[in-house]
């Protein structure tokens, strides 16, 4: 039991490395690619740079489901960490625009990999008993680099330029990798049994994935000033979408593809409006960018203290996505009463501690039912599918207000209006998490993701 202990205390560590090292980068990126669009002269490729990576990161996604269910997690997670270093050394080192959105792609399909690789290992390294604390500790992984990495990479970016913003990032993946290579040691993770009929789908399932890819690119570049593109890439991904979930999603039928769809929901919810809380308070409210931004701070630490609560099951998991995704809702709705002259600045602070509270207890919940409804063989599929059904639904989300936003002029509340119905769809969602009993006996059939 001892030996146990210390194993798992060795791959937790790794685990959390490698979780802190990706939201790091991403905070990093974030903050320093305006500065590097401007150094490279591709301003005008600088949405690019992130919807190149986000678009790379849905078909990596796929591939390291597929992978880790047929051969076991440990291929993908090192193949990923080496492409998601690869790819931010040719980014730092790169001449010109074009080879730094190469880099990002390459770093994409690293990233990708690794995320899916990395619940794998969870599903089959710990027992079920544990998921919501590793699960927690996850969500806290993304804490301090929210909270110091933009102060770090501006100080980077002024003292030693932004390519240091790429390159210290591989420095820092040999640490994190050779932490979780000492946890994996002597763990077995060969393919699960239900993945033996799945090799001859992968290539349908990529091809898929890159159609789903193309249709969200699109939808990020059409917005108000190209409404064409925008609905071009919503019948894009209402083809190609529903192909990469669980049957029934769309309709959130019972189990699985309800757990799915409200992560989407979630998501899309959450992300939609923090987009648009920093610009509103800026330019609406005449908030400091430092002040608007604590803002948001607020809301990553009480993500991360009811993370902390979820890991210890202080509560149920009904209660944990009724609760959290109402608290969302009413998060939003607090925060677009900011935009009334009326309403004091100050509200927005609790308005996103709540908002935050709800995302750390729902986001974990949802990532332990998926391992909980999967099957042998079925755990890389079944988080892969829900990692892409929350990207893809953020960026709908996001590209859809945006686009209400810019052609109502400057309606904030719009915005906030449709965060707040995707709120309380997922309240409608979240009870139907429990999979359909009959007789009282619990209705297990194989996950439709895997069976593709």
């Amino acid at each position: 039991m001892a030996q146990k202990s210390v194993t798992y205390r060795a791959l937790t560590v790794g685990l959390v490395a490698m979780v802190s090292l990706v939201a790091f980068e991403y905070m990093a990126v974030a903050v320093a690619m305006p500065v590097v669009a401007r150094e490279l002269g591709g301003v005008r490729l600088y949405g690019l740079a992130f919807s190149g990576a986000m678009a790379a990161g849905v078909v990596g996604t796929v591939l390291g489901g597929r992978w880790a269910d047929l051969r076991g997690p440990k291929a993908p997670l090192w193949y990923g960490t080496a492409a998601f270093a690869g790819g931010l050394a040719v980014a730092g080192l790169a001449p010109d625009m074009e080879t730094l959105i190469a880099g990002r792609m390459v770093q994409g399909v690293g990233g990708g990999l690794v995320s899916v690789a990395l619940y794998v290992v969870v599903g089959r390294v710990y027992p079920e008993e544990l998921h919501p604390k590793i699960f927690s500790l996850f969500a806290t992984a993304w804490v301090v680099p929210s909270m110091v990495g933009p102060a770090l990479v501006g100080a980077t970016v002024d003292g030693v330029g932004w390519r240091w913003v790429f390159l210290a990032v591989p420095a820092l993946t040999v640490f994190a990798a050779v932490l979780l290579l000492r946890g994996l040691a002597g763990q077995q993770l060969a393919g699960g049994q239900g993945a033996s009929g799945a090799p001859g789908r992968l290539g349908r399932n990529l091809a898929w994935a890159a159609v789903t890819a193309v249709g969200a690119g699109l939808m990020q570049y059409g917005g108000a000033e190209n409404p064409a593109l925008l609905v071009a890439g919503l019948v894009v991904l209402a083809l190609a979408l529903p192909k990469l979930l669980p049957a029934g999603t769309m309709r959130a039928a019972r189990g699985l593809p309800a757990v799915v769809g409200l992560r989407g929901l979630t998501a899309g919810a959450f992300f939609a409006a923090e987009v648009i809380v920093p610009l509103m308070l800026i330019s609406k409210r005449d908030m400091s960018p430092l002040a608007a931004g604590l803002a948001l701070t607020g809301g990553a630490l009480t993500w991360s203290f009811a993370s902390w609560l979820q890991g210890r099951e202080v509560f149920g998991r009904t209660t944990n996505l009724l609760a959290g995704t109402g608290a969302i809702g009413l998060g939003i709705l607090l925060m677009s009463a900011v935009t009334l002259d009326a309403v004091p600045v100050a509200v927005a602070y609790p308005s996103w501690i709540v908002a935050g509270f709800g995302m750390g207890l729902v986001y974990p919940t949802l990532s332990v039912l998926t391992l909980e409804l999967s099957g042998p063989g079925e755990q890389g599929a079944n988080s892969s599918a829900l990692q892409v059904g929350e990207m893809v639904f953020s960026v709908v989300s996001v590209a859809v207000t945006g686009a209400i936003f810019t052609a109502t002029g400057s309606g904030y509340w719009t915005v906030f209006a449709v965060a707040v119905l995707l709120a309380l769809a997922g309240l409608w969602v979240a009870p139907r998490y429990a999979r359909p009993r009959v007789n009282d006996v619990v209705m297990t059939p194989p996950s439709p993701v895997a069976a593709r």
